[in-house]
């Protein structure tokens, strides 16, 4: 599905499932797309306790850019494609979420976008090497309940427990979250099915 936004053009993989219990809207980071192994081990974890699953290929990945662009023109996007994506699927709650700087997009914008839950996968805290510029901040600005997957070996931190509703730190994980993806999907599995299944 092509979603035009102010940004330009997303590209939205749905993966419907029978009677769905809730849409879980998901993207990508800034070098990445949506094919990336923990992306699609969340996927397939995620349907299997009733979630629709829509990934989302943000529009500056769609123009061939590595650069997300300001956060602003990034979060309009974002909240007219989420918008697109939940009238296709009227009355099902809304989670949603990321890796890398697409869970600070999830984060950023989950009031605005009326998501119920956020999943913030490898949520990069700050830039590597660079401890002093956080952006706990953001985590804090979702206003719902926040789970954080991250990887021990994280170069761009781990997020502290304080800042989210659930903390998980995968053991030789790196910001990647490529070692073993589908203890990814579980974890993110385990945490919405008590809410949305």
């Amino acid at each position: 599905m092509r979603i035009v936004t102010p940004a330009g053009p997303a590209i939205v993989e749905v993966d419907e499932v029978p009677r769905p219990r809730f849409l879980f809207v998901l993207t990508h980071g800034s070098a990445g797309g949506v094919e990336a192994p923990d992306l699609l081990a969340v996927r397939d974890a995620v349907s299997a306790i009733g979630g629709t699953v829509a990934r989302v290929l943000q529009p500056f990945r769609v123009a061939g850019a590595r650069a997300p662009g300001s956060p602003a023109r990034q979060d309009e996007a974002w909240t007219t494609l989420v918008g697109a994506v939940r009238e296709r699927f009227p009355g099902l709650a809304l989670v949603q979420g990321g890796r890398s700087n697409g869970a600070r997009v999830a984060c950023r914008t989950a009031r605005a976008a009326g998501a119920e839950a956020v999943v913030a996968l490898a949520f990069p805290l700050h830039p590597p090497g660079r401890p002093e510029r956080s952006r706990a901040g953001e985590l804090r600005e979702a206003g719902v309940d926040v789970l954080a997957v991250s990887g021990d070996r994280d170069r761009f931190g781990v997020p502290e427990e304080a800042d989210t509703t659930r903390l998980i730190v995968l053991a030789g994980e790196g910001h990647d979250l490529s070692k073993n993806p589908a203890q990814v999907g579980e974890v993110v599995a385990n945490w919405l099915c008590p809410r949305f299944c």
